[in-house]
């Protein structure tokens, strides 16, 4: 019987196809698999689609390290029978995507794929003007060539992990080469909350697939009545056009860019807008705040004008009482990537929602206490979508980038993203509330851009069946 995907999933009491569809979807889509030790491989396949054997086994023979998405929900409903959230005595994650010149060198046509950026690329002159990325040739060399294949490991004991990558790299033939490599390594605070170089908690708002984390999300981590964090399937899975079945055999677009954050410039914008604003004591922590939209340990800064006054960090709520931005910034970061029913334009949440995306980003590099570093240190950004167009490229353009956005008819116009946001020439001024709450604002000159993208590029992420049919 044929699954409903405008709805959420109950994953516990699944049969029939749905059930089918778990066990031949990759693992981390439907929902997140732990990661604190990373590792990605970006593949090149020298060999052409008239010699595709060597790229197929490559594929056929990782499917054995591979776990389906059912057989992760198992090993987590299992830790949490134990009294445990851990997940470090389960398998490592191994994740597949292929790019759409991928699937043309195993001598496939991508075009059964409807997504039109995943058929141009993240490469493509097109695409990078749209989302205002760099040239090509001020990417990291590794995205600079044609890629055909991503493959994640990923897990939460190095030992096991390494283990795991080694056996990913036996499987290499001379054919197809290495392009590039990342590492990625979890990065925590000291109450061990997830957070990325500028030191905030990442990660906390997504949206939810399953019921089972509804349930869980209304009733430990602070409730969903103002905010519903559900979404339909439909937003994050897309049939597998190239499965043996694509009535079960399901997969979803794969974002991955690579974003350098520098760490020196954050903190002095950080002093500069508390400095412009004459903030003062403690009240010098919500520059930061307002640059992000929450506090460093999650506070989102629209409740609250100090930390500390939740936990788990909240995710509850919306802008609501704060639609003049005198709290919470227009062009903060969180409110940008998600007005939550503020953006303007005459949108209905519902349709605004659409653009929301699964993200399993990871942090990369190291640095020391007290060290602000300008290079080598980033976020791994990856994201799962059902329509490229629709979810990442939309809130990259529309929103992020996008000056007007959230207030179309405010004088000035908000600006920028203030973390990820990129255009060119010179970065306009935005508008901060000096005292928390009142409508008094002042114009600030924009901050320097501190997060620059080097490299990315957009696979599918195809159903095990598939790479099992090979």
């Amino acid at each position: 019987m044929p699954f409903d995907l405008t709805r959420p999933l109950s994953w516990k009491t699944a049969t029939g196809d749905a059930d089918t569809m778990l066990q031949n979807l990759q693992a981390n889509i439907l929902k997140g698999h732990v990661r604190e030790h990373l590792h990605i491989l970006l593949l090149h396949f020298d060999k052409g689609p008239e010699d595709p054997a060597e790229a197929r086994a490559l594929l056929t023979g990782l499917v054995p390290l591979m776990k389906s998405a059912k057989t992760h929900l198992h090993e987590v409903r299992d830790f949490k029978q134990n009294g445990s959230k851990d997940e470090s005595d389960t398998p490592p994650y191994v994740g597949v995507g292929l790019t759409k010149a991928g699937y043309e060198r195993l001598n496939l046509s991508a075009e059964a794929f409807s997504d039109d950026a995943f058929k141009r690329g993240m490469r493509a002159d097109e695409t990078r003007a749209n989302l205002k990325d760099p040239e090509i040739a001020q990417w990291e060399a590794g995205y600079q060539e044609e890629i055909h294949a991503i493959v994640l490991v990923g897990g939460d004991k190095p030992g096991s992990v390494v283990t795991t990558l080694r056996e990913v790299e036996d499987l290499l033939t001379d054919s197809i080469r290495v392009l590039g490599r990342e590492t990625g390594r979890g990065l925590h605070d000291a109450a061990n909350r997830g957070i990325e170089h500028f030191g905030y908690v990442d990660g906390r708002s997504q949206p939810l697939f399953l019921t089972e984390d509804l349930e869980e999300e209304g009733s430990r981590n602070g409730g969903t009545s103002v905010w519903d964090p559900g979404q339909g399937l439909e937003r994050v899975l897309v049939a597998d056009p190239l499965a043996p079945n694509p009535a079960t055999d399901f997969g979803s677009y794969f974002v991955l860019r690579k974003l350098e954050q520098n760490v020196r410039v954050f903190r002095q914008a950080e002093e500069d807008l508390a400095d412009a604003l004459n903030l003062e004591g403690s009240d010098r922590e919500r520059a930061g705040a307002m640059l992000v939209g929450r506090f460093k340990d999650g506070t989102p800064l629209t409740l609250e004008a100090t930390p500390g006054a939740h936990n788990p960090v909240m995710n509850d709520f919306n802008y609501n009482d704060d639609l003049a931005a005198d709290k919470c910034p227009f062009q903060a970061h969180i409110r940008k990537t998600n007005p939550r029913g503020s953006g303007g334009f005459g949108v209905p949440l519902e349709k605004e929602r659409r653009h929301l995306m699964a993200r399993r980003g990871q942090t990369y590099g190291e640095r020391s206490d007290g060290d602000l570093p300008e290079s080598g240190v980033g976020l791994l950004f990856m994201a799962f979508n059902s329509d490229l167009v629709d979810q990442f490229e939309f809130t990259q353009h529309s929103w992020a980038n996008n000056a007007r956005f959230p207030d179309p008819h405010g004088e000035p116009n908000p600006g920028l993203d203030q973390v990820i946001g990129q255009g060119e020439g010179s970065r306009p001024p935005a508008t901060w509330p000096r005292v928390w709450g009142e409508e008094e604002g002042q114009e600030v000159p924009a901050m320097a851009q501190a997060v620059t993208m080097k490299g990315g590029e957009y696979f599918f992420m195809p159903s095990l069946s598939f790479l099992r049919s090979l």
